[in-house]
């Protein structure tokens, strides 16, 4: 076997690789590599079968094209002769007769166009004789190159059983090579582009689809092109080589050979197990007569779409026709003189397999995957691979994604919809907070307005009222009447000094502050009625954190006062401390009657009040806002007046950064 193996066989289009791993699946050594997603041939451990050029639905794998060297070869002076594989009737159906297409390609400049079936004739004749000698002891042919790199690859140890016999193709190669001298250049034309790499002996490989290029290319067509036929040697019943069973019946032609003797299987499942069976000794007596495709009629190098029972009928028929014409003394006179040519091959091991990953890798990989017991084990397929384990073992070997996993990726999906959710939830929440602070800017700059015009007249109304108010006499009806207006502006300067407080950007002055024994000190502050229970509920570790005590201080009595004014027929108000992610948070909770829904998005609104009028201004949870977002903090309100819903009540939740 010659080293030029090493060349690279299939290419990859990364840009129309699609991800749907039917490549992996479909080769039998799993040489696809998946990198970010996008599947690539791996040369080094490629056998060359073209599986995965056949079922790539998207063209993103390709195999090497020889036309170019084809052409520079058919433009040299050297005699060059093109040896036609037995399967080109299952490939070019539509030209009835065959001579059109030998024409056809003596048009594009060959000398010789001759069959390749002559040498699987020698083939087929050497296979009978070694088959007759060794009926008890087993082998494996040898004429499919992809089973032979599988062999040598990964089954080095049944190297030895290979039978030493040449392809077809390379008795071919010989035959031709000693009957028109050793300079004679060979083309070999077939449906097998694993045949690019099997051996030196042969110059260049032409694929059937490659052929068609080069006809399209030089408009030669079957009305331009007068018919001719194949040059000598002719074959004979090794025509039929390219279809099911196609060695066997060519072998089996002058003496019968045993069936039970010998085990044929085709295709990328049926000959890895019978490989395996061969070399776990069950059928170690017989004799394997492998394919790696399902006959050569199907073979990667094939145009797409053709249909196996066709194309082994017309192959059928063709060998049918010929066998009728056929001249069987100078056949037989051809085979006796060629069979005496050395169609020997050797074969040497070339170990490619992989090192199983260890027990703790493998495990590791399929935690990844969230398989963590037997039962996680789907061994659905859709990856690529048989099991989940061998999954695993190619993540491990750096072949295979965690990803190529359905049912993870599917699962990571949901919970990316989840997060997405709660990024929606949160996004929603921040436009909010945002068009709340627009809001408040703008009555912030009204407010500044208006206090500052208002404040100068009111000192000076409060200030005469309160001089004529001494001068008049209690029990005067001008005294009281002056005592209603020095408290209506005092009233009207305590809205006044709201709104500037609200208006202006006001300074924090932080100060370590021990969070709890502050919270506490907020419910002693305020004063409430027999019939509402406080539940102070500390629950933080360390707390300690920087906050305005005053600013703060308004803002967790302003919330108590309200919680309790929310209660008119008594309840529980929950305060409560947490520490969360660096945050401190302050809870605030009642069970009194909520916030109906209309109002929720205008409670932060300055002068906006559920309470009865003369009661309150509607700055206060303005103010708050306020504060809170000095303090870097967010501020949020849930409420609920339902009690189909669950328990009625308003929880506020206040959080900021610790600050040290």
């Amino acid at each position: 076997m010659s080293q030029s193996y090493h060349r690279q066989l299939v290419f990859t289009v990364t840009d129309r690789c699609r991800v749907c791993f039917t490549c992996v699946r479909e080769c039998p050594v799993k040489a696809i590599k998946i990198i970010n997603g996008q599947a690539e041939v791996l040369n080094d451990r490629c056998i060359g079968c073209g599986n995965c050029v056949k079922v790539c639905s998207q063209g993103a794998k390709y195999p090497l094209n020889s036309i170019v060297e084809v052409e520079e070869l058919l433009s040299s002076q050297h005699l060059i002769a093109a040896c036609v594989a037995p399967s080109f009737p299952a490939e070019f159906e539509e030209i009835r007769d065959y001579r059109v297409l030998v024409g056809m390609i003596r048009r594009l400049g060959f000398d010789f166009v001759t069959e390749v079936s002559f040498g699987a004739d020698l083939v087929a004749h050497a296979y009978e004789n070694r088959l007759k000698e060794r009926q008890n002891e087993g082998d494996i042919s040898s004429d499919c190159p992809a089973i032979v790199y599988f062999i040598r690859h990964y089954h080095p140890e049944m190297v030895p059983y290979l039978a030493p016999i040449a392809s077809p193709m390379l008795a071919m190669t010989r035959v031709m090579k000693e009957k028109h001298g050793k300079d004679l250049k060979v083309v070999f034309i077939g449906p097998c582009f694993a045949k690019k790499a099997e051996t030196e002996e042969v110059e260049e490989v032409l694929t059937f689809r490659e052929l068609r290029e080069m006809f399209q290319h030089h408009d030669i067509r079957q009305d331009n092109t007068p018919s001719s036929d194949f040059d000598p040697p002719h074959s004979g019943k090794g025509s039929i080589f390219p279809i099911s069973r196609g060695l066997y019946y060519t072998s089996n032609s002058q003496e019968a050979i045993p069936e039970e003797h010998v085990v044929i299987a085709e295709g990328r499942v049926n000959f890895k197990e019978a490989i395996k069976e061969f070399e776990d000794g069950y059928i170690r007596d017989k004799h394997l007569m492998l394919l790696c495709c399902e006959g050569c009629i199907m073979g990667p190098g094939t145009s797409p779409g053709g249909k196996r029972f066709s194309r082994s009928a017309a192959v059928g028929e063709y060998v049918g026709k010929k066998l009728q014409k056929m001249d069987i003394k100078t056949w037989e006179k051809d085979l006796k003189e060629y069979s005496i040519l050395d169609l020997s091959q050797r074969f040497t091991p070339d170990d490619r397999r992989l090192a199983p990953a260890s027990n703790e890798e493998v495990l590791k990989a399929l935690n990844a995957m969230g398989k963590f017991s037997a039962q996680d084990h789907l061994n659905c397929g859709a990856c690529g691979y048989d099991t989940c384990i061998d999954h695993a073992n190619a993540i491990v070997q750096g072949h295979a994604e965690t990803e190529m996993c359905l049912p993870y990726t599917i699962e990571k999906l949901h919970d990316s919809i989840g997060n997405l959710n709660v990024s929606n939830e949160k996004l929603a929440r921040a436009k909010a907070a945002l068009k709340q602070s627009e809001k408040l800017a703008h009555m912030g700059q009204l407010s500044a307005g208006i206090a500052h015009e208002l404040n100068n007249p009111l000192g000076v109304i409060t200030m005469y009222s309160s001089i004529l108010l001494d001068e008049a006499p209690e029990g005067d009806a001008v005294h009281e009447d002056l005592k209603l207006i020095v408290d209506q502006a005092e009233r009207c300067k305590k809205i006044v000094n709201g709104l500037l407080n609200f208006a202006r950007k006001n300074q924090v002055n932080l100060t370590e502050t021990d969070v709890v024994k502050f919270l506490k000190h907020s419910i002693d502050s305020i004063i409430k009625p027999d019939n509402v229970t406080i539940a102070f509920e500390p629950d933080i570790e360390d707390p300690i954190a920087l906050l305005d005590i005053d600013q703060m201080m308004q803002v967790l009595t302003n919330l108590e006062k309200n919680a309790i004014e929310a209660m008119p027929l008594g309840g529980i108000l929950s305060v409560s401390v947490k520490g969360e992610n660096g945050d401190i948070i302050f809870l605030v909770k009642d069970t009194g009657t909520g916030i109906p829904k209309e109002n929720m998005d205008k409670i932060f609104t300055p002068f906006f009040t559920t309470k009865e009028m003369g009661k309150g201004t509607g700055l206060g949870l303005a103010l708050i806002y306020g504060i809170v977002k000095m303090h870097r903090g967010k501020i949020r309100v849930d409420s609920n007046t339902d009690p189909a819903e669950g328990p009625t009540g308003t929880i506020f939740r206040i959080a900021f950064p610790r600050g040290r």
